[in-house]
């Protein structure tokens, strides 16, 4: 329990020398340093987690990320230490306040910061289903791009190619209608345009010859057909359009799964929309919340010091450091004596050499 509470007294920026003699402020220094160490610790979660999505594929992800995430704790870390270390409890209240305003800022965007990974974390199925929905609208946007490109390239075959699927549609169905005339004709069905008269006659035979040419005409407009749409079939080939396809479930888990950093900050700040594009209260709420917690935990440390009284242990500090000036006043005020004193002794040298020179040449 002793190493614990000198460790955390150090994470403080307290002297531990002086800090052993006063028993009263030991618990709150535990507090201070606590706070500032687990700031440390989640400011390296925090960052070795963005690193893990810099480098994901990558075989040394891990190592990148533990190293990162262990340097950044550092820097924070010991950030937090001097700022905290930094505040002068000998001032006034509002010196103080003054004092910590920019601390307080720094504070607030460091926590800004290091909140970021966490609440990626936090969110991370939401932030996966919002990338898939993503993604394949941009896909679908994408196949839709692509095909009105190509229309508007190829507008003249692609016209020709739907004047000529309307003229073999309209074809097959004048040959369909006269086939079942052709057949009330034979079977003898009376219609407006048929004898009634069952048998094979000459009208039958010379309906029957014009279906056979008609067949022939829709044969011939097929083929045509055919080549048309092999034509633009190979054109969609070149241009890439048979190659882009709609993403498949799998594909989608895929994507969002190696997503980079930047696509799921994104995706975080969409989850306060619905695909609607109206505000998500509950979600948006949760977010902000959550970037509050984190902002509040780093700024921490900075209250505790600023609520907490002038102990005897900043009373000792501030004796210590008056004496130290003092000290350092003295010995500023000795080592000026002592230069006035040399170089007075070195004027009066110079001018009783200089005198004895010219009592010599009289």
């Amino acid at each position: 329990m002793n190493s614990i509470s000198k460790f955390f007294w150090f994470c403080s920026g307290a002297q531990l020398s002086i800090l052993e003699k006063h028993t009263t402020e030991h618990n709150k220094y535990i507090g201070i340093g606590a706070t500032i160490f687990f700031t440390g610790f989640f400011a390296a979660l925090s960052g070795g987690y963005a690193m893990y999505f810099v480098f994901k594929g990558d075989a040394g992800a891990v190592w990148f990320a533990l190293f990162f995430g262990l340097i950044w704790g550092l820097a924070i870390f010991n950030m937090d230490r001097y700022i905290v270390s930094s505040i002068n409890k000998s001032a006034s209240t509002n010196k103080q306040i003054l004092q910590a305003t920019p601390r307080i800022l720094l504070a607030i965007m460091i926590g800004m910061v290091i909140s970021r990974p966490l609440e990626l974390k936090i969110f991370d199925k939401e932030i996966k289903e919002r990338l898939k929905v993503s993604y394949l609208n941009n896909q679908r946007s994408k196949i839709d791009t692509l095909n009105a490109a190509f229309d508007n390239k190829y507008k003249i075959e692609m016209g020709k190619l739907g004047d000529v699927k309307a003229q073999r549609d309209s074809m097959e169905a004048a040959i369909k209608t006269d086939r079942q005339k052709l057949n009330f004709e034979i079977f003898g069905n009376k219609t407006t345009e048929t004898s009634g008269v069952m048998g094979y006659g000459p009208y039958a035979k010379r309906k029957e010859a014009e279906l056979q040419q008609r067949q022939k005409d829709l044969d011939t407009l097929s083929s045509e057909l055919r080549k048309q749409e092999g034509f633009i079939s190979g054109r969609k080939q070149f241009d890439g359009l048979l190659s882009e396809k709609l993403y498949t479930g799998k594909q989608l888990d895929s994507l969002a799964g190696v997503a980079g950093f930047a696509d799921r900050n994104w995706a975080l700040g969409q989850l306060s929309y619905n695909p609607n594009g109206t505000t998500d209260t509950n979600t948006a709420l949760a977010v902000t919340f959550i970037g509050l917690l984190f902002i509040f935990f780093e700024c921490l440390p900075v209250f505790v010091k600023l609520m907490s009284g002038k102990g005897p242990y900043d009373r000792t500090v501030e004796n210590i450091e008056t004496a130290q000036n003092h000290e350092s006043d003295k010995d500023r005020d000795y080592e000026i004596t002592v230069i006035d004193d040399v170089h007075d002794t070195r004027v009066q040298t110079e001018v009783r050499r200089r005198k004895n020179e010219l009592n010599t040449i009289n």
